[in-house]
Formats: C-alpha cells, sequence, structure tokens
C-alpha cells in the first residue's frame, strides 16, 4: 500500500439524473470527511470519480467515451485512481472492467446507498489516507435528499428497475435527520429524490408514513425555506398529495410531471399506466388547487411505431398544458427492457426532425413564460453572488455581489432564452 500525505484531490464526473448528482454527493462528502478536497479538473486530481447514467444510449456512450479518454490521465501517473460507479456500472458489471482495465475499482447502483463507503475505503486502502480534521467544503444553499431508491414501475422503455432494483424507502427519521443536518449545514432549498418520489411509503409498528405525510413532516424543519420534489409520476398523485403541496409553506410551486408521450396508444405501449384524458385532470386539478404553480416534464420522440398523427398528439399535449420547459428525448433501445423487444422502426433522421420540433415548441413556450415575469418583483435564493432561482424554478441573474444562501428580492428587467435578468430590489 502506498503512503502518502493528505490531504488528496478528487475530481468528480457525474452524468445522469438528479439521483446520479445525489449519489455523487454523496459520494464526494464521504471522500471529505476524509480528509480529500475537491480538484476543479481531471489534470489537478489524485483521482477521478465517474457517476455513470444508462438510462438512455447516449448518456451511456458518453460515459463510455469519458472512461476511455481517462486512460491517457491514468498513463500519465500510474499512482492515480480511477473508480466508476452508477447505472452503467451496474449494467456493464466485470465487461466494464474488461473494456477498461485502467479502471481501478466499479460499483454498480444497486450498492448506491453504500456505495460512499466503499469509494471511500477503496481509495483508503490505495492511498493509505483516513478520516482528516481538513476542513470541508462550505455546504451549498440547496442540497438533495434521497428518500427511496430503484424502481418497481414497469415501465417498457426503461432500464431503471434493472439497475437499480425494486423500491426501497428510508425510515422518515433518517431523511428528516438528513434534512436538518443540510439545513444545519447551510441548505435553505431541499429536493426530495426518488425515481418515483410519490410512491414512498413507511410501514412500522402498525403505522403508515406516505409521501404526503413525508411532505409535511420535512415542512416542519426548523430553518427550511423550500422544499422540492422529483420525479413524481402521474398515476400516483393523490388528493393527499395534492393537499400536502397546496397547504405546505416550504413547497414550491413548481411541479415536474413527467408525461412521455401525448397519444394514448403510445402510453399504452410505454406501459405508463394513465391516458392522456387522465394527465390533463391531474394538471387541471394541480392549477385549480394552486393557480401559480409552473409545470414542467418529459418527452419522448420517436417510440417504436409512433406515427407522425401520433406525435402531433405530444405536440398539442404540450400547448394545452404550457409547461415553463420540457425535457425531450429520442427513444433508444435498452437491453433487456421490454421495449427493446418491439421493431425500432421509426428511423433515426426522422426522430432527429420529431425531437427539433418539440424543442422549437418548448423554447417558444419557455421565452413566453419568461417574458411573462418581466416588470415583476420575484424572491430569488442565491446560490452565487450573482445567480439564484425562484420558487418556481426559474434561473435569475444580476450585477450586485451578494452572499450566497440570502434570499433577496430581484426586480426583472429582461428575459433571454432561459434567463430572467434583473437588480437587487430594497423597498
Amino acid at each position: 500500500m502506498m503512503i502518502v500525505k493528505s490531504p488528496r484531490r478528487v475530481h468528480a464526473i457525474t452524468l445522469g439524473c438528479q439521483m446520479s448528482a445525489a449519489d455523487s454527493a454523496e459520494t464526494l462528502s464521504a471522500l471529505h470527511r476524509d480528509g480529500w478536497q475537491t480538484a476543479a479538473t481531471p489534470a489537478e486530481a489524485d483521482a477521478v470519480v465517474v457517476t455513470t447514467c444508462a438510462v438512455r444510449r447516449h448518456a451511456e456512450q458518453r460515459a463510455l467515451s469519458i472512461i476511455g479518454a481517462l486512460r491517457q490521465w491514468k498513463e500519465a501517473d500510474p499512482n492515480r485512481a480511477l473508480v466508476v460507479t452508477g447505472c452503467m456500472a451496474q449494467r456493464l458489471g466485470w465487461r466494464l472492467n474488461k473494456r477498461f482495465p485502467h479502471v481501478d475499482f466499479s460499483v454498480g447502483a444497486r450498492a448506491a446507498q453504500k456505495t460512499p463507503q466503499l469509494v471511500a475505503e477503496s481509495l483508503r486502502q490505495r492511498f493509505g489516507i483516513g478520516p482528516s480534521s481538513v476542513a470541508a467544503p462550505a455546504s451549498a444553499a440547496t442540497a438533495f435528499v434521497t428518500i427511496m431508491r430503484g424502481c418497481s414501475c414497469s415501465c417498457s422503455y426503461c432500464i431503471v428497475p434493472a439497475v437499480r432494483g425494486p423500491e426501497s424507502c428510508r425510515a422518515p427519521e433518517e431523511i428528516l435527520a438528513e434534512a436538518r443536518a443540510k439545513v444545519a449545514a447551510g441548505a435553505r432549498e431541499i429536493t426530495l429524490l426518488g425515481q418515483r418520489v410519490n410512491a414512498y411509503l413507511w410501514k412500522e409498528g402498525g403505522r403508515e408514513t406516505g409521501f404526503a405525510d413525508l411532505l409535511r413532516l420535512v415542512d416542519r424543519v426548523e430553518g427550511l425555506r423550500r422544499l422540492r420534489f422529483m420525479s413524481p409520476h402521474p398515476g400516483l398523485w393523490d388528493d393527499r398529495a395534492m393537499a400536502a403541496f397546496q397547504e405546505c409553506p416550504s413547497v414550491c410551486a413548481w411541479l415536474h410531471m413527467p408525461v412521455q408521450s401525448g397519444c394514448d396508444r403510445i402510453l399504452e405501449l410505454m406501459r405508463r399506466g394513465y391516458t392522456r384524458a387522465d394527465y390533463l385532470r391531474m394538471i387541471e386539478r394541480v392549477r385549480r388547487a394552486a393557480p401559480h404553480v409552473v409545470l414542467s416534464t418529459d418527452i419522448i420522440v420517436g417510440f417504436p411505431s409512433e406515427t407522425e398523427e401520433e406525435f402531433v398528439q405530444s405536440l398539442t399535449l404540450l400547448e394545452d398544458i404550457r409547461p415553463a420547459t420540457a425535457f425531450c428525448f429520442k427513444y433508444s433501445a435498452r437491453e433487456a427492457t421490454p421495449a427493446a423487444a418491439l421493431p425500432d422502426d421509426v428511423p433515426p433522421q426522422l426522430k432527429e426532425e420529431r425531437l427539433a420540433r418539440l424543442n422549437a415548441l418548448v423554447d417558444r413556450l419557455t421565452r413566453e413564460t419568461l417574458a411573462a415575469q418581466v416588470g415583476g418583483v420575484v424572491e430569488v435564493l442565491a446560490e452565487t453572488p450573482t445567480f439564484g432561482r425562484t420558487r418556481t424554478g426559474f434561473k435569475v441573474r444580476w450585477e450586485r455581489m451578494v452572499a450566497p444562501g440570502s434570499l433577496v428580492s430581484v426586480r426583472i428587467n429582461a428575459a433571454t432564452r432561459r434567463t430572467l435578468l434583473g437588480d437587487i430590489h430594497e423597498p
């Protein structure tokens, strides 16, 4: 074992969803407790931790490209350590290390809860360093808290259940302890995470704590100013969740509710468990209860056998619900999913064309939503001295420096394609 002086420096590369971001952050926190410091680039680092995604083929290909490119980084100094975690590491297993022998350690997403400790221990053995009194980086104004892992849904296109396993919920007391610790460390806003976050259910001693109950518990954490959650499933959004969303003071009027398609036949092939009409009724109930809510959603184009008319139904659904933004993707078959057995019969060029049309519509809706904010005054949580977000999730920039973590009022003077511009407002 090589004995070196602490602190060592680690660089994190995170690919994929908010769950990947949360997993990566937990791993970094464990390394910070061992005295590691964060490096801005791989060139400055003694170790690189790559948290991977396998949900879409493009994300997996990007991860493979990054890992391959890090071969030169490793060859430049064989004492460096390369660690790969996450969904792709789970899916590929031993094949990852066979293809990339320069990877020192890999751990899959099914071990996500233990990954921070496993990575920390592997690097302790490699570098001979352990827990240190070196100060960890200052906490950010926003933080993730994972409330459950895995997914028990059966969406035909999704590889998450295969790589992350079935749903497993954390105890409410454990979640509350983490939320309190992150608020005490400086977080003003917390986002609760789960693949189907509103499927949360904890049973113990004859008592049940559901998602709505958990929202109300976290809402009461002293010092917490904002609470978000993602991603809920439309088919599980019930009256109790709606009431908690409406009544809890810290819960932000922002809702990311993935729809995936506006066509009933495609939704059935996707095994989403709801219809277009079900989704629209749910959104109508949300807007009736919370008129100022800002929506976002997900759409997949080019699903097997999708026709032009069925694609247009996704366009018209977006026109109907008018989200502030939408995350749009081309369908890509994932190994071991039911949809992979369907003929991938929408030509790649047609997928690209439909994605471009969808993104053009989303860009217009975003511009119109942001333009409507000009002239108003909004509360912003400063994430940096000159950048932050509103309660409804809009990005805001200004010029006068403020302390990160501050809640400031900003008068909006202009809007770009993605961001609001303004000045600090002092009544």
